[in-house]
């Protein structure tokens, strides 16, 4: 695709609506996974609940690998340098199927302490920690497919990723309905049914990307430890912004526990509804990255600040609308998995109350994207750990002595006071380059 002539308002929307259709299709199977889990046994539902931090851990290192070599090859694409590529794509494959093997040793081993620490529930403890072992023993899929993925889109190739991430969702889907509750000679596998169901629908993706990452570019390069050290320098903001999701939830359900396991399961409820309405600026954050990185590479700013005040509208747009719907549907969005009342008053408030801090995530999101693309790495870092660890977790702990209602609000202290400091961020280095340049 030819970059260099074509408005910012067209670019973003020609390169963004498959990723956006690709994340639409894997929320619906995230959503349609913890609702057939959740017909099948509310247990199973809560179950998911406290597994799914690990698995935003392993999605955060899979993914932010892959975005290491996204930033890597577009830069290069910016240079005009195109040989060392072919070392970096075979470098970043090792280093996710080193990462596979890591988790599944590890994993398989802590999985059991982790439920302890996380329920009472002994159903919930032997359900989660079955799901848990099966995902984490067929993770290469997603491995493997997250690093391809970056791969192509790096070049421009938006449609191949769509096309696996849909076929792999769809799989995913229909094997949920036959895994979990059986269909003729199949038996009812429950819990265990939605893992063989996912690992089956990641492997589904991961060969469709694979054979296209193969077939067009040669893995005859060497695997360099300069490159591999490359990889996790640039993959690293978005290894610890997705990373830190994985110990703050941790965080808020220990904190949320001591009210009431209903609390959590709120908590994972919300996840799954946040997943699907941050579609689009998911999207565009998978758009961003090598945008900026190739404009950082051909030394072009200019086209970098125009980028960025464009994303900033788009991303401020779709939070209001997402915002709006939380505030006006937030009981019908807590019914699509649980009717229980006292789950459904919880979801009632916090769902609203949480969604003011959608705009300033837009705001944040957005901004470590610019930052991480145009290598400055530690602002960047501050303000994802600033986040995430700094402000989210205390927060919660602090207000939770003012009762359960008062945790939800830590969401949008933490989005403001981030969003700021990012704003505060851009400001200053943008102030930097005009005095460098005048």
């Amino acid at each position: 695709m030819d970059i260099e002539n074509i408005s910012i308002p067209r670019l973003l929307f020609k390169m963004s609506p498959p990723v956006m259709l690709a994340l639409l299709i894997q929320s619906i199977y995230n959503i349609a996974d913890s609702f057939f889990v959740a017909k099948y046994s509310i247990e199973g539902l809560t179950a998911l609940s406290i597994i799914y931090p690990i698995q935003l851990l392993i999605t955060a290192l899979a993914t932010g690998t892959g975005a290491g070599v996204n930033i890597l090859i577009s830069r290069l694409d910016g240079k005009g340098e195109q040989e060392e590529q072919h070392h970096i794509i075979k470098s970043g494959l090792i280093i996710n199927f080193f990462h596979f093997l890591l988790f599944a040793l590890i994993g398989n081993v802590l999985i059991s302490a982790y439920f302890s620490l996380s329920t009472g529930n002994v159903l919930v403890k032997t359900q989660g920690i079955l799901y848990s072992r099966i995902i984490f023993c067929g993770s290469v899929g997603l491995f493997i497919e997250s690093v391809c993925t970056k791969i192509l889109q790096a070049r421009g190739n938006m449609m191949v990723p769509m096309v696996a991430q849909v076929t792999g969702s769809v799989i995913n889907i229909v094997l949920d309905i036959v895994l979990i509750f059986g269909a003729g000679k199949i038996p009812a596998l429950g819990i265990a049914g939605a893992g063989f169901a996912t690992i089956v629908g990641q492997w589904a993706a991961m060969g469709i990307t694979l054979f296209c990452v193969v077939k067009k570019y040669s893995l005859r390069g060497k695997i360099k430890w300069n490159f591999c050290k490359q990889i996790y320098v640039n993959g690293v903001g978005s290894i610890v912004t997705q990373s830190l999701y994985t110990f703050y939830i941790v965080g808020l359900n220990m904190i949320l526990k001591t009210f009431t396991e209903n609390a959590v399961t709120v908590l994972g409820i919300y996840y799954k509804i946040q997943s699907f309405f941050f579609i689009p600026l998911l999207g565009f954050q998978q758009v961003l990255l090598p945008l900026f990185s190739y404009h950082y590479g051909k030394g072009d700013n200019r086209w970098n600040k125009e980028i960025l005040k464009w994303s900033i509208g788009f991303s401020v747009t779709i939070m209001s609308v997402a915002t709006e719907i939380f505030f006006v549907f937030p009981e019908e969005l807590i019914r699509i998995f649980s009717t229980e009342s006292a789950i459904v008053t919880i979801g009632k408030y916090a769902l609203p109350v949480i969604s003011v801090s959608f705009v300033f995530a837009g705001f944040t999101i957005v901004i470590t994207s610019y930052l991480q693309g145009i290598a400055m790495i530690k602002a960047s870092l501050f303000i994802i750990v600033l986040r995430q660890i700094i402000l989210l977790v205390p927060l919660a702990w602090l207000f939770h002595f003012a009762g359960l209602y008062a945790v939800w609000w830590t969401f949008p202290v933490t989005e403001i006071v981030a969003s700021l400091t990012g704003i505060l961020s851009v400001v200053s280095i943008h102030k930097k380059d005009s005095a460098i340049n005048s």
